[in-house]
């Protein structure tokens, strides 16, 4: 994937709003006639193909779709029949015995970005991005694309940005990472432990800017509603959340791609993040921190850089002495790990990292 910033002028803006309202308005009538044919027949057909001929004959009662180019629209029975297949998919887990929520296809309020598959776009020069019933846009390609453009999406974000995201087929030289293998404890006292004794800070990022973000959601809570005013001030609240995740996303990829390039076996904790997040008294903390994303980040980082990630189960990697294997009962305040079987000491989150890299089986190989 390759992400450009892009800057559309007044006119493209309004034209690109225009066409996120159709093809939002084209889901729904989708979404719509698939409920009302399963209501009539007790089937729904929600095939991409035949998703994509009612969009011929929803053209022909709606000559406003032609604002949008054919292969975007195209691209909207895509995202239907993914939203049905998701659902089946879930479905058919919970009847397995999975807990999770099956989660029907729904309306849809809006839509932020549009998807040109293939065709519908060329770069007129290094600078300038062409795109079918928009125009030509200025484009910062700050790095040079590679493989072969699939597709296309301009999206906008909350702060009033635009971009471009390329995906593309690159092929990639299998590698073999002969580094040492590693334990990872995470948590919020610091944001990782590895088991060779590296500590990693825990950066706080939207702990540094609470003060600010809460200052700007007052000032969005006083304005009058459907104001200008206050639309000016959640455009500012948007960019003080922008820059908390940029950051924070940054950290994140610099911190996982030095891994899995350095170590060519990990060892992580499975651990159930929605579910911590019910802790209200940590919730801020967890979601601050993004655990699963770091973990999302390091498994598919892993797979260019010859490293293998391994999940293990978390229950008692925090409990058992990784000197002895005794169980050593300890509250969460309790941040050092001390045997009264062994008397072997040592920090708490070091102790879970090197008992997270045992139970992966892979200490010493």
């Amino acid at each position: 994937m390759y992400k450009f910033r892009i800057y559309p002028s007044r006119r493209q803006q309004a034209r690109l709003f225009v066409q996120f309202d159709i093809c939002c308005r084209l889901y729904n009538i989708l979404l719509e006639q698939a409920r009302t044919d399963y209501k009539v027949t007790g089937e729904a057909d929600v095939r991409k193909f035949t998703l994509n001929n009612r969009i011929k004959a929803i053209k022909d009662s709606n000559p406003e779709l032609n604002q949008v180019f054919s292969q975007a629209l195209q691209n909207i029975a895509d995202r239907l029949a993914k939203a049905y297949a998701n659902f089946f998919r879930r479905l058919k887990e919970k009847k397995a015995g999975r807990k999770i929520k099956v989660g029907f296809p729904r309306f849809k309020k809006r839509f932020e970005s549009i998807t040109y598959p293939q065709f519908g776009f060329k770069f007129k020069s290094p600078n300038r991005l062409y795109c079918s019933r928009i125009g030509s846009i200025p484009i910062v390609t700050h790095r040079g694309l590679r493989g072969k453009i699939k597709t296309l999406t301009i999206k906008c974000n909350q702060a009033g940005q635009w971009f471009v995201v390329f995906a593309c087929e690159v092929g990639v030289k299998a590698k073999t990472n002969h580094g040492e293998p590693v334990g990872i404890d995470v948590g919020l006292e610091n944001f990782a432990t590895l088991s060779n004794g590296i500590v990693i800070e825990n950066p706080e990022y939207f702990r540094r800017s609470e003060v600010k973000v809460k200052r700007l959601q007052r000032q969005v809570s006083k304005k009058a509603k459907d104001s200008r005013n206050r639309r000016k001030a959640i455009h500012r609240l948007a960019k003080a959340h922008l820059k908390v995740a940029n950051q924070r996303g940054d950290f994140l990829h610099k911190l996982s791609r030095g891994l899995v390039d350095a170590y060519g076996k990990i060892a992580v904790e499975k651990l159930n993040v929605n579910g911590m997040l019910k802790n209200h008294h940590l919730a801020k903390s967890i979601a601050d921190a993004s655990w699963f994303d770091f973990i999302r980040k390091l498994q598919y980082k892993a797979e260019s850089a010859g490293c293998e990630v391994i999940e293990v189960e978390p229950k008692g990697t925090s409990q058992r002495c990784s000197n002895c294997g005794e169980l050593v009962k300890k509250s969460l305040g309790i941040r050092n790990h001390k045997c009264p079987h062994c008397g072997f000491s040592i920090h708490r989150d070091l102790n879970a990292s090197i008992n997270i890299l045992r139970t992966a089986g892979i200490a010493g190989t």
